[in-house]
């Protein structure tokens, strides 16, 4: 879950930070992506610099700029609160990322005032009319990379307000973001085993294709297959298949390839260590050739699910339909 935090000056988003850190969420503000540009040119961090640099690399970047830089440090098996989103282009780009919702902490300007106060920061404002016009700026700008907090704030996916007590406000984060856990989709059947079939690929040490499969039963997982060199045969990115290190055109002197499939791969494996396969669903990142087709047929298989066709694989698709075998391309 990605929950992000939006909303004026001293509305209490820290606190709620604060408060997702202590219970399991990673925090992170997209004002750090700004720092770290500050410190790259030498400048100081003041409020001034920051939100002149922020407003610079969204103009020279595309306005999602901030964002996008954040997600590429974001692992998909975490939970993370996000702080600093001050434009709609931040909270698009982080929409593309599932499970992201968009929290607005709201409190009276008087109030957040008297909390900016209470702070003490040197470059503050020291009054409720400077604090307003400071509001103002951030607000909207007609320079479409500038911050654009009012807009972004009408995008917000939940509100909150702080305007009362810490327990109040810790309460009612709490309803929210069981409230936002109950709206997260988990990946179906499918797209949960096709995607561990595709980290199974990243084992691939063939220089020509990435192929992997799983084979399935009872939604549990029974083998698992790459493509590559015979066990005990050097690699093949280290030399081991002469097809592949000539780099030989797609489609030619597949007589010399000496890579097993993924597929074959992932049936020797089961036969190796003495699994029953029979009924089970392979799921392959490529629709399977021709020989690894009529090994899924005679080793009893009843489904195959691929990602992307194989190139030379019509017959293949053709020959497992005439014997029966279901079959179903995902698209991930």
């Amino acid at each position: 879950m990605l929950i992000g935090l939006t909303g004026k000056n001293g509305s209490g988003k820290g606190e709620v930070a604060k408060f997702l850190s202590a219970r399991g969420f990673e925090y992170k503000s997209l004002s750090d992506v700004v720092r770290q540009e500050l410190k790259r040119r030498k400048k100081p961090i003041t409020r001034k610099n920051l939100i002149q640099a922020g407003n610079q690399l969204r103009q020279n970047h595309g306005a999602g700029v901030l964002a996008s830089r954040l997600l590429d440090d974001l692992d998909i098996d975490r939970h993370y609160v996000i702080d600093s989103i001050r434009h709609p282009e931040e909270v698009r780009a982080l929409k593309s990322r599932k499970g992201f919702v968009l929290f607005e902490v709201t409190a009276p300007a008087k109030i957040r005032f008297e909390r900016i106060k209470s702070r003490a920061r040197e470059n503050d404002p020291k009054t409720l009319q400077a604090f307003q016009q400071l509001e103002r700026v951030e607000g909207k700008s007609k320079i479409g990379s500038d911050q654009q907090l009012n807009q972004t704030l009408h995008m917000a996916d939940f509100t909150v307000s702080n305007a009362g007590t810490l327990d109040e406000l810790h309460d009612a984060i709490a309803k929210l973001v069981m409230k936002a856990a109950k709206k997260k989709e988990r990946p179906g059947w499918d797209d949960y085993f096709m995607g561990i079939a595709r980290v199974v690929a990243l084992r691939s040490n063939c220089v020509k294709r990435k192929v992997a499969a799983v084979i399935v039963k009872d939604r549990r997982i029974i083998s698992t297959g790459y493509n590559g060199t015979p066990r005990g045969v050097k690699n093949c990115n280290e030399g081991g298949c002469p097809r592949c290190n000539s780099f030989s055109t797609s489609g030619t002197k597949l007589e010399e390839c000496l890579c097993s499939h993924g597929e074959e791969n992932a049936i020797v494996q089961a036969a190796y260590h003495g699994v029953n396969i029979s009924g089970s669903t392979l799921y392959t990142t490529f629709s399977p050739c021709l020989m690894c087709t009529k090994m899924i047929i005679n080793s009893g298989i009843g489904e195959v699910v691929y990602n992307v066709q194989y190139p030379l694989g019509g017959t293949a698709l053709h020959l497992l339909k005439e014997a029966g075998i279901k079959i179903r391309k995902l698209k991930v």
